[in-house]
Order: structure tokens, then sequence, then C-alpha cells
């Protein structure tokens, strides 16, 4: 069992010298949302003023700060009631709107970033906290990464990062849909490929925590960063579960276990459920009826992805063969997304290839997608993944 472990902020409300020495004091803003909390369950607001900073801006990343919005709604700037300062949305309507505008951080000492992740490339909070260290560093605003738990844990990888031409804001930087690092480690390596000065970026690190750490084992609440995020379970699945945004098939949004739970009104989820098998999970069969997104209110047959070993899942791969086989059963019932993504449009790069990284996989499925076919597809993800494990030694700070 790993040691009780102290996030940045912990560290922060223990009011350790080394952890508060560049926030006391100091004209600071913070970019957080509902699960910037201490142990105790106290947002980061609160105990960065009684850490003695004086909060003058507050950014939200994607669904808000407050954590209200759905999924690629543009959210609009507030006021907090607590603080007074302006609440500033760094996700709109453009790819502009995703970093913070100079005039916002004009007059910070320091940009104060504590967002939990959740250990999927296309989860965007990590790459909102890359652009705004790199605007920060533009306008001379130290950025300060207060760390957190990876909740999928640091060793397992899953994925090869993107091809040339296929970053988004579900992937700013080549790494794997599974990249087993913390929010701070990331913001470490974009720091270094960027090129900033060193200056730009401190990071709080956490105490108790190793990279075969569960979330379990943390011994830290869980509140939903997002969402369609309730519990440490719809994590393990992401990987692989957010896949499905790319499909007319209800990722389960809707539901009370979206990601574990999908499927839409054409498919047979027995037959799904009977077709595919993996380790670490039991697939069983069932009929829900999403109360909005996708599919609403209509009866859909899916199955629900039940995870009996965190150690043998593998949930890319095995929602790469999911998603194939309910292709396959669904015939031309079965479509990918059609609408823009991500401020991408479809006729430029398909929202499957954003999340893959890669042609590859659609590829593949327009071709047959018989067991040789994805067969090379997962053996090149594999590849990819080791060659990222590798290459991401230099930026591990635990």
């Amino acid at each position: 069992m790993a040691a009780r472990v102290a996030t940045g902020l912990d560290r922060v409300a223990a009011g350790e010298p080394e952890a508060i020495a560049r926030i006391a004091g100091r004209r600071v803003g913070l970019v957080a949302h509902p699960a910037s909390v201490d142990r105790r369950l106290v947002h980061a607001r609160d105990v960065l003023c009684a850490a003695g900073a004086n909060i003058v801006a507050l950014f939200g990343p994607e669904h808000g700060f407050g954590g209200e919005a759905q999924d690629m709604i543009g959210v609009t700037d507030a006021r907090d009631p607590v603080t007074g300062a302006s609440i500033r949305s760094l996700y709109g309507g453009t790819v502009a709107d995703l970093s913070p505008r100079a005039e916002w951080l004009a007059g910070l000492d320091a940009l104060v970033v504590d967002l939990q992740d959740v250990g999927s490339r296309y989860y965007t909070f990590v790459w909102t906290a890359a652009l705004a260290l790199r605007a920060a560093a533009r306008a001379g605003v130290e950025t300060i990464v207060l760390d957190r738990p990876n909740p999928l844990g640091g060793e397992i990888i899953e994925g090869a990062a993107q091809r040339p031409g296929y970053r988004s804001f579900v992937g700013l930087y080549d790494v794997p849909v599974r990249h087993g690092m913390t929010i701070g480690e990331l913001a470490t390596m974009v720091r270094a490929l960027e090129r900033l000065d060193e200056r730009a970026l401190s990071v709080v690190k956490m105490t108790g925590w190793d990279r075969a750490c569960s979330w379990a084992e943390t011994e830290l609440p869980w509140v939903l960063p997002s969402p369609n995020m309730p519990t440490p379970d719809t994590a393990r699945v992401y990987p692989g579960g957010c896949l499905l945004e790319a499909t007319n098939l209800s990722e389960g949004r809707g539901t009370t276990r979206p990601f574990e739970i999908f499927g839409a009104p054409f498919l047979d989820g027995r037959a799904l459920a009977e077709a595919v098998t993996a380790p670490g999970v039991v697939l069983r069969a069932l009929t829900f009826q999403p109360t909005f997104h996708k599919h609403a209110r209509v009866p859909c047959g899916g199955v629900q992805v039940h995870v009996t070993d965190r150690g043998a899942l593998r949930s890319y791969a095995l929602y790469l063969e999911l998603v194939a086989k309910a292709r396959e059963l669904s015939g031309d019932a079965f479509r990918w997304r059609e609408e823009p993504y991500e401020f991408v449009a479809v006729t430029d790069r398909p929202a499957i290839d954003l999340l893959t990284g890669g042609p590859e996989y659609r590829q593949a499925l327009r071709g047959g997608a018989d067991a040789d076919a994805l067969g090379a597809v997962l053996a090149r993800e594999a590849a990819g993944a080791q060659a990222f494990a590798d290459a991401r030694r230099a930026w591990l700070l635990y």
C-alpha cells in the first residue's frame, strides 16, 4: 500500500514553506475546476487565499470553473462571488478562446494551475494547462502547477503518439492515449519542448505518490473533474471509451455510468458481448435509454464494461476492438461522427483519426477489419507506446 498522498494543494494547505514560497503575498491567477480540492474537500481558491495569496483572476477550462457545461459547449466569462475576481473562460467557440489573453495576465505575479487530470490524452485539461503555460511565459508570468495523481497510475502506457498532422485540442503534443504522466510532468515536457526559460514553470510536487499507486491507495476523495467523469471506474475505461465520441454510438452520456455503458438503438448488445473478450473485464449486455445527448429518450441495445482487474485492463485496445465489432454488427446503421470535433472540421480530419492519432485504424476498418488488419493496428500502437516510454524519462518527476 502506498503512503498517504499529499497533492500540491494539500502541501499548500499544510503551510509547507517550499509549497507556499512563491504563492503567499503574490498577485495570482488560478486555473481550476470543481475537483481542485484538497483532501478536506476545500477548494483551491479558498486554500490559496488562506495561504496568503491575492487572487485577482480565475480561469475555467472546458466545462467551466464550476463544471456546469457539457462536452464541447462554450463557456462564458463570469464573476466569482467569493473573491470578486473575474472568472475567465478558457473554452469558447474558437481556437483563440483556449488560451488566456495577454491583458488577462497583465499584473499577475504567478499563474497557479490546479487541475485533476484522468490520464488520457483526449482529456483537455492538460492542454489547457499547456496553453496557459505558453501564454504566461510570453507575458513574463511564472506558472506554478500544483501536481495531482494520475488516476491510472504512472507505469502503463497505451497507444502510439499522434502522427504528423493529427494534433488537436485532444492532443496538442505527441503523446500516447494513456500517457502515464501527471499534469506536472506533462507541463515539464511542454516547457522543455517549447524551450521555455526554466523559471517559467514551477511544480509543487506530491509527496507519497509513486508510479504504481492506484487511486484507492492515494486515500484522496474523488470529485467529478467533469460532468461525465463520475467515478474512478469511469477514468479506467476512458482511454478506450472516449473513442465512442467519434461514432454515432451513445457513449453513455445521459446515463449514470458514461463510457462504461454504450450502445445504440440499432446495436445487438448480446451479440457484441459474446463476440469480444479481453482480460480484466466482463462485458454485460443491457438495454438503456439516455436522458440526453445521442439517442436521447430512445431505447438502446449495448453493453456495460465491468472492470474486474484494473492491472490487466487495456481499455484502449479493448474499445478499438469493440468499435470495430459494433460497426460490423450494425452494418449501414453505424456511422463515424460527421460534425466538427474539438475545433476541427470532419472534412479535414475525422474525429476518429484525431483520437487515435492517425488514419490507420479507420482505414483498417474500411478495408474489412479482419483479425490480421486489426492485429497490425494494435501492434503499431504497442510499438509506439514503448517508444514514448523511453522518450518520457527526461520529464518524469517521480
